[in-house]
């Protein structure tokens, strides 16, 4: 997948994103920019879980939204 369609894609999520975790903001959001690793590290930060729990979460997110993709 090009970077303009990595790009696309993660802004058209961002809002979903949003829904499923709330307390990211949107300079999170922004920070991320669709790649996983840090996707991890701020779901994590913000909703004070462990690693293998923001792990489960994202997983499963991921499966319900199988469009998304991140970077690699």
């Amino acid at each position: 997948m090009n970077e303009d369609r990595i790009k696309g894609n993660w802004k058209q999520f961002t809002g979903k994103i949003r829904e499923q975790w709330g307390k990211l903001t949107d300079d999170d959001l922004d920070v991320i920019a669709g790649k996983r690793e840090q996707f991890l590290g701020k779901l994590q930060e913000r909703q004070g879980l462990a690693r293998d729990a923001a792990e489960k979460q994202l997983t499963d997110w991921q499966k319900r939204n199988p469009d998304f993709r991140f970077e690699d």
